[in-house]
């Protein structure tokens, strides 16, 4: 705790400078300092991605962002202004804080921590962004804007990966200056994504920043578009959020096209990356085919379009079943699967539901836009994977809209307290949850209080891995373990290994003796499936030794 205090203490200042400096070019978005740290997060997140593509976002990129952050914090006396609003609710402040650094400090428990966030960061810190990666595993393919910003700040800053907590203390200090007290009761809730860098989080934080300030009528529509691409670039599931306010600017403020300018630039940008990385605009679709050498084999991006849809029904049928399903099959049986998912499907839709009446009950313009941009949302994730994860920020933006005129400032805060309370309890004694909602399978992942916490936030290490060659391509495996989050690079997740053997397409290195120029995928030759086909085999046989 100790040193993701200290942490937080050094990035809030540099993230705050930062959006002094680019406030210096429109006008500020959002009044406060928790609104320039908005803004800066946005700008050096942007300032990265661009870095990435001729840099990896190593110690020496890290610096320069981090002395110009804090002389702009400096010079400007932003603390002073921090200072005024967070002394009149210290309580509050300190009891929060103290919270939300606790619950981070615990062990990560999130899969794609280890499958997807940690591999990703490690490949941005050692390559930056690398032609064709998602060829390795398609997963890397993503490359989150939000994992680009954990990325440049994982060496000094935060080498625990908690940016995630910082977020949320600028969320905090955010409610705080602008006394949206609603906002408190969500805090609980988002402690559970504050172990891992997942872009979830901030998502959900600034999408309810975004239509927060949609609510109060901000005009300043320039930075809030940018803002909502900004947000659809770390996560484009949350389309919505850019078609809000893309509606907002013209019909609502009635402002020009020119304003849309800086998010339409961001989300080429966004494009543009995925291209570089993927081969297509938007991960995970193959749509916008540009014909790209590197581009993943139509077979492999067919296996995970499977297993997407897999994971909609939560692995309880085979994708034979599925194919055999009636349309009332498809609804019936993601409404009733069995566990924790079923409920949440069927709050989904009856949340939609209750909405829709409560907005036509209201008769309200804004609320009919925010409605139909998650109508819009909600329409293109059941199509394409209808899995919960995918449609969470939902009940957190309705929730907010709904309620935001019935909390006040005392029930906001003994709700935070009780249910942060509840949240540090679950935290340190896992098997409450374990046993009383053992559907919700990330329970059991959940790690033990450690006294080492106090100091520092726990996380895990493995780090051994077998070397293995197939054609002009070494890479490592983990040995006896599913993920490669602490593997050397190059590393391949064994399920992704298996799957490119069994097609008989493994991806080759376009220049054998630079990483950064890429990698393409390639049929393989009689000599070269048999190698594959050994080192699988031995894979396979490691796990058996166990037995």
């Amino acid at each position: 705790m100790a040193l993701l205090l200290l942490s937080a203490l050094l990035l809030f200042p540099v993230l705050t400078g930062w959006g002094a400096l680019a406030e210096k070019l429109t006008r500020p978005f959002i009044t406060g300092t928790a609104g320039q740290a908005f803004t800066g997060i946005m700008t050096i997140s942007i300032l990265w991605v661009i870095t990435a593509f001729f840099l990896p976002l190593s110690v020496f990129t890290e610096i320069p962002v981090i002395i110009v952050g804090l002389f702009f914090f400096f010079r400007n006396k932003k603390y002073k202004h921090l200072v005024q609003h967070l002394s009149k609710e210290y309580r509050i402040f300190s009891f929060a804080l103290g919270i939300l650094l606790f619950c981070a400090s615990f062990y990560p428990y999130v899969l794609d921590h280890f499958g997807y966030y940690v591999p990703t960061i490690r490949w941005l810190t050692e390559y930056g962004l690398v032609k064709g990666v998602s060829n390795l595993d398609l997963t890397l393919g993503q490359m989150s804007v939000w994992h680009l910003f954990q990325a440049g700040f994982s060496h000094l800053s935060d080498p625990f990966l908690r940016i995630n907590a910082v977020l949320l203390m600028v969320y905090l200090i955010y409610i705080i200056e602008n006394r949206t007290w609603i906002q408190l009761l969500f805090i609980p809730v988002l402690l559970l994504f504050s172990q891992s860098p997942s872009p979830d989080l901030p998502v959900i934080i600034l999408s309810l920043v975004v239509t927060n300030e949609m609510l109060q009528r901000n005009t300043n529509t320039l930075l809030l578009f940018a803002f909502s691409a900004f947000i659809f670039a770390i996560k484009p599931t949350m389309i919505w959020v850019p078609a809000a306010c893309f509606f907002y600017t013209l019909l609502i403020i009635r402002k020009n096209f020119s304003t849309l300018i800086p998010g339409a630039v961001i989300i080429l940008l966004f494009f543009i990356k995925n291209i570089y990385t993927f081969g297509y605009p938007v991960f995970p679709v193959a749509i916008g085919d540009l014909g790209v050498s590197w581009k993943p084999d139509q077979e492999i991006l067919a296996t995970s379009s499977r297993y997407a849809i897999l994971k909609t029904y939560d692995m309880q049928y085979s994708y034979e079943e599925i194919q055999r399903f009636s349309g009332w099959d498809f609804i019936k049986n993601w409404l009733f699967l069995k566990g924790i998912k079923s409920k949440i499907n069927i709050l989904f839709i009856l949340t939609l539901l209750f909405f829709t009446g409560y907005v036509i009950r209201k008769k309200d313009r804004m609320l009919t836009v925010i409605l139909i941009s998650l109508l819009i949302k909600s329409f293109l994730v059941l199509i394409f994977s209808a899995q919960y994860r995918f449609f969470i920020d939902v009940f957190f933006v309705i929730a907010f809209m709904v309620l935001r005129n019935h909390c006040s400032r005392r029930i906001s805060v003994g709700g935070f307290s009780v249910m942060g309370i509840a949240l540090a309890g679950i935290l340190l004694f896992p098997g409450i949850l374990q046993t009383y909602v053992p559907s919700f399978r990330l329970g059991s992942f959940m790690g033990k209080f450690e006294t080492t916490q106090w100091y520092r936030p726990s996380v895990y290490e493995y780090n051994r891995y077998r070397t293995y060659t197939v054609g002009n391509f070494r890479f490592n495996v983990s040995y006896r373990y599913p993920y490669s989050f602490d593997t050397p690079l190059p590393a391949f997740s064994e399920s992704y290994l298996f799957d490119e053997v069994k097609t008989g397409i493994f991806p080759q290195m376009i220049d054998s003796g630079n990483i950064r120029k890429g990698f393409v995928c390639k049929k393989l030759d009689p000599a070269e499936q048999k190698q594959a086909d050994t080192i699988m085999r031995r894979v396979r046989e490691a796990y058996r030794q166990t037995r």
